[in-house]
C-alpha cells in the first residue's frame, strides 16, 4: 500500500484501524519503508553534498548513520508507512535501502529472506507478494509511486545494472557494503499505469477498481496482474539504449 494522508484528510491510526477492520485477523498490511539516505550512490546523498568541499563531504560520510532495521526511520514514504513500521507486532525486512514493513497474520512470512543485494526483485518481499496473490492499494497517490512495478524491471531481458553502496550495522559497528543490482527507474511509471488502466480487447472487466477514501482517490488491483503487464510494457516501451546501456539510465530513485 501507498498512501498520501494529506490528500485523504485522515489520521494514520484511523486509516490503519479501518484497514484492519476490513482485512480481519487473517489479513496483512505491507508498506514500503525505503531509506536512501545511508548510501553514497543515492540522489539523496548527491543533493546533500552537492555544494560541500571534499573535507565536508568526507565528514558527512563518516557521520552517515548505518541502517538498523529495528530503528532507522523510512524516508519520504509518508506517515502511514511510519505508523505501520512502529506498530506493535510489525515486522520489517532487512534490506538497507528498500525494506518493507508488514503488520498482520503473515507479516513474518512475507518479510523473511529479503536478500541485502536484491532491492525489489525475486529475492525480495515483492516476489513473495506476487506469489501469494497480494492486492496493491493506492490511496491519494498515482501509479508513479507503485513500487510493485519495480519487480517487472527484474524480469525484462537486458535490464541495466548499477553499483550500489550503503552503510549497515555489522556486529554493532558501521560497515560499508557494495553490490550490483538492477538500475531502478520510475520515470515512466505514470505512463505505465495509464496503459495498465486502459481498456483492452482481452479484458472483460477493468483490472483496477476505483473508489473514494476521504478526499482522495483510491485504486485497488492484483499485484500479479500489474507486474505481468508491466513486464511486457517495459520491454516494449523503454528505449533499447536504456535497456542495453546502464550509463544512459540516470534517474532511478535510488541514484
Amino acid at each position: 500500500m501507498h498512501a498520501s494522508l494529506r490528500r485523504l484528510g485522515v489520521a494514520p491510526h484511523t486509516l490503519l484501524a479501518a484497514l484492519g477492520a476490513v482485512l480481519g485477523s487473517a489479513g496483512t498490511v505491507v508498506v514500503p519503508t525505503f531509506t536512501a539516505g545511508n548510501s553514497d550512490t543515492s540522489r539523496t546523498y548527491r543533493a546533500a553534498t552537492r555544494h560541500m568541499s571534499e573535507r565536508q563531504r568526507l565528514a558527512y560520510l563518516s557521520g552517515m548513520p548505518a541502517f538498523d532495521p529495528a530503528k532507522t526511520p523510512s524516508e519520504d514514504m509518508g506517515r502511514l508507512a511510519e505508523t505501520v513500521r512502529c506498530a506493535d507486532g510489525a515486522v520489517r525486512s532487512v534490506h538497507p535501502q528498500t525494506s518493507f514493513a508488514a503488520l498482520g497474520a503473515r507479516a513474518s512470512q512475507l518479510m523473511a529472506g529479503h536478500d541485502q543485494e536484491c532491492h525489489l526483485g525475486e529475492r525480495s518481499p515483492l516476489a513473495r507478494l506476487y506469489r501469494t496473490g497480494a492486492q496493491v492499494l493506492l490511496l491519494g497517490v498515482g501509479h508513479e509511486v507503485c513500487s510493485a512495478f519495480h519487480l517487472a524491471e527484474y524480469r525484462v531481458h537486458g535490464a541495466p545494472l548499477k553499483e550500489y553502496r550503503c552503510v549497515v550495522l555489522r556486529a554493532g559497528e558501521p560497515h560499508w557494503m557494495s553490490y550490483k543490482d538492477v538500475d531502478l527507474d520510475d520515470r515512466d511509471f505514470s505512463a505505465l499505469g495509464a496503459a495498465f488502466e486502459a481498456p483492452g480487447a482481452d479484458r472483460r472487466e477493468p483490472v483496477v477498481r476505483h473508489g473514494q477514501v476521504g478526499r482522495g482517490d483510491a485504486r485497488l488491483f492484483p499485484l500479479k496482474d500489474a507486474v505481468d503487464f508491466a513486464t511486457q510494457w517495459l520491454a516494449g516501451n523503454r528505449p533499447p539504449s536504456i535497456l542495453a546501456d546502464p550509463s544512459q539510465n540516470a534517474a532511478g530513485f535510488l541514484h
